[in-house]
């Protein structure tokens, strides 16, 4: 074979090899020990962002990465955001997640059902993520849910997002409201769900609470609900106790021992469940409920019934040693 023949398979062998190294470095495992999260900010370009990976220890090379991803990656932008990039992972698996086509990692803050918003407050300067101050949003505000927010967002437009929510539901559950309810605004209907919210924490029976409520303010009774007392005294956060004689007669704005109708203002953020159930009531006759021993109640239409169903209770309770 003539000389120049084996320069000419030498060059062809070179040109392979250095193609397979430059493919495998693409498609290959990639040098991160373990997970990490990563952000891409506003407007960050292909140079700042392959360095970054390069500190973070996510590719070998800000270099060799930048001209992989021109030769051999998918089309499109880089994302902002934060997203996070396993163990491993290889280069082109890199860049489809920084595209956004792969992973995006997100940040949720949670308000449970029934939070306070005292609590929620709480919650939000308690995030260390989160930037700037916020005031303690007004009582049945916030519709709990998880929201989706950014490292570095303000707190205040996590509020405003989350009161948005709330000023949207209730719109929508509002124009759906039956005959039946006796919310006479969707403030009323706020303020009603709030004690629902409040005195059950079993979904099934959300409507049958809000019956034997609307059933009550009907006929002018007292509404008698327990959380009404607490929230003068803790503004919604746990009693830590039992409640206390001098309390149940106290006379305020909230306590429903003490006074016919509606409290002036809230007492927790209502879920949209507990909206629901008080925009479309049960259909039922009850105006009594008492605890029954398996986290829910048991519901009677007279007093009669009641005092049955509270000597049944007490017998439990008795049983359990816990009179």
């Amino acid at each position: 074979m003539k000389t120049g023949h084996w320069v000419l398979i030498a060059a062809l062998a070179v040109v392979l090899a250095y193609g397979v190294h430059f493919l495998w470095g693409w498609y290959g495992p990639g040098p991160l020990q373990h997970e990490v999260p990563f952000v891409v900010s506003d407007g960050a370009g292909m140079v700042t962002v392959a360095q970054e990976l390069e500190t973070e220890g996510a590719v070998a090379s800000a270099t060799t990465f930048r001209a992989r991803a021109r030769l051999l990656g998918h089309s499109g932008g880089l994302k902002a955001g934060e997203f996070m990039i396993p163990a491993h992972a290889s280069g082109a698996q890199v860049l489809a997640i920084l595209q956004g086509t792969e992973g995006v990692m997100r940040r949720l803050f949670t308000v449970p059902e029934g939070m306070p918003s005292v609590m929620v407050y709480e919650k939000l300067m308690a995030q260390p993520m989160l930037t700037g101050k916020a005031d303690v949003p007004a009582e049945g505000s916030i519709l709990p849910n998880s929201y989706d927010y950014q490292r570095g967002e303000a707190r205040a437009l996590i509020v405003a997002r989350m009161q948005k929510a709330m000023t949207q539901a209730l719109a929508e559950l509002w124009a759906k409201r039956s005959p039946r309810t006796v919310a006479k605004t969707p403030q009323e209907a706020v303020i009603l769900a709030s004690i629902v919210e409040k005195e059950t924490g079993k979904p099934s029976e959300r409507r049958m609470v809000a019956g034997l409520y609307s059933n009550r303010l009907r006929l002018g009774m007292k509404l008698q609900a327990d959380p009404t007392i607490i929230y003068p005294i803790t503004q919604g956060r746990p009693l830590g106790r039992r409640i206390r004689e001098s309390e149940i007669h106290a006379v305020n704005d909230y306590n429903t021992y003490s006074m016919v109708g509606l409290p002036k203002a809230p007492i927790t953020n209502p879920s949209r469940a507990s909206i629901a159930a008080v925009l479309d009531p049960a259909d039922t006759r009850a105006l009594y409920m008492v605890a029954d021993g398996s986290k829910g109640h048991a519901f009677a239409d007279t007093l009669e019934q009641h005092n049955a169903n509270v000597a049944k209770w007490f017998a439990i309770r008795r049983a359990k040693g816990e009179m």
